[in-house]
């Protein structure tokens, strides 16, 4: 018993000298996704992925992220982390693409349901890939450009177009440029009430995928600041932080 106690404190002290040691890690803001980051929301709703970030550092007061500043298009933070040049990124979701490049911390930081968007008078029911491909032959579906979602919905055959933000789709959908938005529910429903346009759209019924965002850390880097990563997202997920960052956003 003496030992077993001694282990555990030694592992304790281990932990703790750990997390003593200053690590400043390299990111950047994703542009045009106010959910995830956004600048003029102030201290209390700068984003769910910045407020994930301040969380990590509070629960590790030793690691830091510098790079803040800068706002960076999703494809070039794509290939900024593929090519080293960024350590970390809060928050994306998985591909066998993208796991080809860098990896994932295994604890999702939150969930988002994959919807389309109608207008309110459009009384067809999209349950089915296959319906929404059918759908896409008089107009393209809109996906916000260079996502995971588009890649998706190209496989599954549908035609779509590929904009710059949701906020542009939404535009085209009450203009009669299109006939449904594809994209993920926290983002859309955003908008959505940023616009003033729960009069006039709605979110489908079916809920084509549901799949976690992640942190995701450079591929090269160090299996010590990975587990520190992980720990404090675990810390994180067992207070409950995660749940209450995620429920703030919907």
């Amino acid at each position: 018993m003496l030992r077993r106690d001694c282990c555990g404190l030694i592992g304790l002290l281990a932990l703790s000298d750990s997390q003593a040691q200053e690590v400043t890690l390299r990111t950047v803001q994703q542009a045009s996704s106010i959910v995830k980051y956004d600048p003029e929301g102030g201290p209390q709703r700068p984003g769910i992925c910045m407020d994930v970030l301040r969380a990590v550092e509070r629960v590790d007061p030793g690691l830091r992220f510098t790079g803040l500043e800068q706002l960076m298009p999703l494809r070039r933070v794509e290939r900024m982390l593929g090519e080293g040049q960024l350590d970390v990124f809060f928050c994306l979701l998985r591909s066998p693409e993208r796991e080809r490049q860098w990896r994932y911390v295994p604890v999702p930081l939150y969930m988002v349901r994959h919807v389309i968007v109608q207008r309110l008078d459009d009384s067809r029911l999209v349950d089915s890939l296959l319906d929404l491909a059918t759908m896409s032959q008089v107009k393209p579906v809109l996906v916000t450009r260079g996502t995971v979602l588009a890649r998706k919905l190209d496989i599954a055959g549908v035609n779509l177009s590929e904009v710059s933000s949701e906020r542009e789709a939404l535009q085209m959908l009450t203009l009669g440029r299109t006939d449904a938005i594809y994209g993920q529910d926290v983002n859309l429903l955003r908008h959505i009430r940023d616009a003033r346009l729960g009069d006039r759209v709605r979110l489908g019924r079916t809920v084509f995928q549901e799949e976690a965002q992640y942190l995701t850390v450079r591929s090269d880097l160090p299996a010590p600041l990975v587990e520190r990563l992980t720990e404090a997202l675990r810390r994180l997920e067992h207070d409950g932080v995660l749940r209450q960052l995620a429920e703030k956003y919907r």
